[in-house]
């Protein structure tokens, strides 16, 4: 595909793996929380469960990139395709069993169990797809044109995931109870369960396409097969690698703005803004966020290009901190403003998203300049286990302020004006903090301007690094 020009079939086609990846991923972080915090009642045992969650993810995603490389070629179901193909129905069913706990105890030890049991499955099955569809980008698109290209299609399609992952929005009224009683419990529950069994189907559904016509994967020659390091030798590169080290901890704090902003907005919208059951107010904002984040993105391209991609990421961030800022002024009852905010954060969005797959592109293609092989799904697997800190930084922000109000305790119906404040402070001062360390580590990437251009030209003179 080096040689060829790409066909709107082929982009198209490819950019669908954004549908199955985040859409999960993305209602994960979007009621998994909530769920578990306000329903299931799990209290300060949330937070205890997502951590040991990420310790999970620090193993599981370094060791599946690395088992996905040292995999042979397998005819026509390849390597990442293979992985690919065994994770996706997995992957759709756990979305079911996320918000289905069959189990009610009075010490809640059984359900923190199960929460920690489902939360762990759903990452390894998402992990197995996430890290090959990742993989297979550098490899199947090697030059920065072509990754633009395929990128707009990938990013535009991942607004489209992100808006099925907030449909269930529209069923799940409230998103968490007001009343407590047990009878809006049960009824949210099941609300919940049918979000589940929609999520799965559009999961699965997306995934079948993109499998049949979108992954195009070549032979890897057998002596570039036998050049790959062993996995405590690859993790040894790769954490070696400065510029690696400095996109991945500045990606690292995106995921950790991501992961915050969309694991608080339905308490933030809840009790901020008081959309009660009309919880479709939620819906809205995420859409126009994401309609925005689509329609910006031909202008995040242009960007990039002019300025270079590491550039126009830097100047994405520093717009955001000042976007967060309206986050402030919402009161009780400012629907339309709160979704009006929510919308403009479309923009700092669609950069985040673009430009982040082309920084660890070109980081992939310098390693294999240097060492004579691509690494790419060590690579996403490492990225994946560094930049899973995010999702701590997220729980401990979030039980470091809900410490200082009425939640400290757990969830409680009918909070005080403190959890206003709290709440606030986790969608705005907190990503904000996040923002300008990004921008910080983004100022030490190296891989830019002439020493890009000159890993471009040595990288033209290796055409073994090519899959034939």
């Amino acid at each position: 595909m080096s040689e060829e020009s790409l066909t709107l079939r082929e982009k198209l086609a490819f950019g669908l793996s954004a549908i199955p990846d985040q859409t999960t991923y993305q209602a994960f972080g979007l009621f998994v929380f909530t769920f578990y915090f306000t329903i299931v009642d799990l209290g300060n045992l949330v937070w205890i469960g997502f951590i040991i969650w990420t310790i999970w993810n620090m193993v599981n995603d370094p060791l599946l990139g690395a088992l996905s490389d040292r995999t042979k070629h397998r005819g026509k179901w390849g390597k990442r395709k293979l992985y690919l193909t065994i994770s996706i129905v997995p992957l759709g069913l756990t979305m079911i069993f996320l918000f289905i706990v069959p189990f009610t105890t009075e010490t809640k030890i059984v359900e923190f169990m199960y929460f920690i049991f489902i939360i762990v499955l759903f990452e390894f099955f998402y992990t197995l797809f996430d890290v090959n569809v990742n993989s297979l980008f550098p490899e199947m698109f090697p030059t920065e044109e072509k990754r633009a290209q395929t990128n707009v299609f990938i990013k535009g399609l991942t607004v489209i995931a992100i808006i099925f992952a907030s449909l269930p929005t529209l069923i799940l009224q409230p998103l968490a109870p007001i009343t407590g009683t047990p009878e809006e419990l049960e009824s949210i529950k099941q609300n919940y369960m049918i979000a589940g069994i929609i999520l799965a189907t559009i999961t699965i559904l997306f995934a079948i396409p993109f499998l049949l016509k979108g992954v195009k994967e070549k032979e890897e020659m057998q002596e570039m097969f036998k050049k790959r390091p062993k996995f405590f030798e690859s993790l040894k590169f790769t954490l070696r690698n400065k510029t690696f080290v400095h996109f991945v901890i500045a990606n690292t704090m995106v995921w950790y703005v991501f992961n915050t902003l969309i694991t608080i907005f339905p308490l933030f919208f809840t009790y901020v803004v008081e959309v009660g059951t009309e919880t479709y107010w939620v819906t809205l904002a995420l859409v126009l966020a994401l309609v925005v984040a689509a329609l910006v993105l031909p202008i995040h391209k242009k960007l990039g290009s002019k300025m270079g991609m590491r550039n126009a990421f830097m100047i994405t961030l520093a717009s955001w901190i000042l976007l967060l800022i309206p986050f402030l002024f919402l009161s009780s009852g400012d629907k339309i403003f709160g979704v009006i905010i929510t919308g403009i954060q479309g923009f700092a969005l669609s950069g985040c998203l673009f430009y982040v797959d082309i920084l660890h592109g070109d980081v992939i293609d310098e390693d294999a300049v240097k060492f004579g092989v691509k690494r790419s799904a060590s690579y996403y697997g490492i990225n994946a286990l560094i930049h899973r800190i995010s999702t701590i930084l997220t729980i401990l922000t979030i039980g470091l302020v809900f410490q200082g109000t009425e939640w400290a305790g757990g969830y409680q119906i009918n909070p005080g004006i403190d959890v206003i404040i709290g709440l606030k402070l986790i969608v705005m001062l907190f990503p904000a903090i996040g923002c300008a360390v990004a921008i910080l580590f983004l100022k030490l990437y190296s891989l830019h301007g002439p020493k890009l251009e000159q890993m471009r030209a040595e990288l033209q003179k290796h055409p073994e690094l090519k899959l034939k």
